[in-house]
């Protein structure tokens, strides 16, 4: 069975994203265990990020216009700087909380395991899993030797190193020319969105966290005729979703517009879980 996740220390002063989880659990208890496994990896990468150096961003101007107007990602794999050891860790842990949760089963959760233990190997997949990820409609398939749920939690264990990289590189940037479905600097897919007060919709990467600006076109498929997207919102306004009537696919977004805090996926993916399934109660696959 899933575990509780652990009450705060007395006098322990907890991360906003840490709160609003907790305070999400009490309104829906019937996330409660969604929420407890959200606590469990924002906080391993929390801890994680704590331990990272600050990496490094060695690219001119004329790389970065280079990159983004070929629509290449930004980071290279090298640009990441990861301490293995540290890696490694992660790793572990992130299977361990997937498979408390019940999303990985028993053999996939072994193998898991078995691949932390070999840091060599562990280090050639991590790498080939990146390189072959470009971005959504470029990325190769993966290993089918390897476990099924792989790619997913590499995914999740490198996130608190994407998302430093794009901590730093985001401030440098100017994200208003990209304009593409993938994210600009881990070519990840988007997963969540964002309805500013001002300007256009903005798409979140599910792996790095980086957001950028993009039209109203369906991210999947590019699809923009009129009555191509239907959107619908949640019964407190918000949230919402886009849904593609081309691709079938949809995308939730947190609307910004009048109210009281930014977007903060790690919990608004949380909070939403409802409208996915009103979402595929329509014909659409997330």
């Amino acid at each position: 069975m899933p575990h509780e996740s652990r009450p705060p220390r007395p006098g322990r002063v907890e991360p906003r994203e840490i709160l609003e989880l907790r305070a999400l659990k009490t309104q829906h208890p019937e996330l409660a265990g969604a929420v407890a496994m959200q606590i469990e990896l924002v906080e391993l990468q929390r801890r994680m990020q704590a331990r990272m150096s600050t990496p490094f961003v060695q690219r001119d101007a004329a790389f970065v216009e280079r990159r983004m107007r070929s629509g290449e990602r930004l980071v290279d794999f090298g640009d990441v700087q990861l301490d293995w050891s540290d890696f490694r860790l992660v790793f572990r842990q992130t299977g361990d909380v997937l498979r408390r949760y019940e999303v990985l089963d028993t053999a996939d959760h072994a193998a898991i395991q078995l691949l932390a233990r070999d840091g060599d190997r562990l280090q050639a997949v991590t790498t080939d899993y990146y390189n072959r990820t470009p971005r959504p409609d470029a990325a190769a398939p993966a290993d089918a030797s390897q476990p099924a749920m792989l790619d997913q939690v590499l995914a999740v264990a490198l996130r608190p190193f994407l998302a430093r990289c794009a901590d730093v590189w985001m401030t440098r940037l100017d994200p208003a020319g990209w304009n593409r479905p993938w994210c600009l600097l881990c070519g990840g897919e988007p997963e969540f969105a964002v309805l500013p007060s001002g300007g256009d919709r903005w798409l979140i990467c599910g792996r790095c966290t980086a957001q950028w600006p993009f039209s109203t076109a369906c991210p999947f498929c590019g699809g923009d005729a009129p009555g191509g997207i239907t959107s619908f919102a949640s019964r407190d306004g918000r949230y919402r979703v886009y849904g593609c009537n081309t691709c079938r696919k949809y995308l939730k977004a947190y609307d910004a517009r009048g109210t009281g805090r930014p977007v903060m996926p790690a919990v608004d993916t949380i909070a939403t879980l409802p409208l996915d399934a009103a979402a595929i109660q329509r014909g659409y696959d997330g």
